[in-house]
């Protein structure tokens, strides 16, 4: 997990800051994982 951190570069930051966004953003760690965000409005 934290080599996928290393090699993203959609966000010019550190890694301890890229390791809390993905701990708090839903969004940020599925892009990370190569996943599509859930959209919390699909109810269907």
């Amino acid at each position: 997990a934290l080599n996928l951190i290393r090699l993203d570069t959609s966000i010019k930051t550190s890694i301890k800051t890229k390791r809390l966004l993905a701990a708090t953003s839903d969004e940020f760690r599925a892009a990370l994982l190569g996943f599509e965000a859930p959209d919390e409005d699909d109810d269907e």
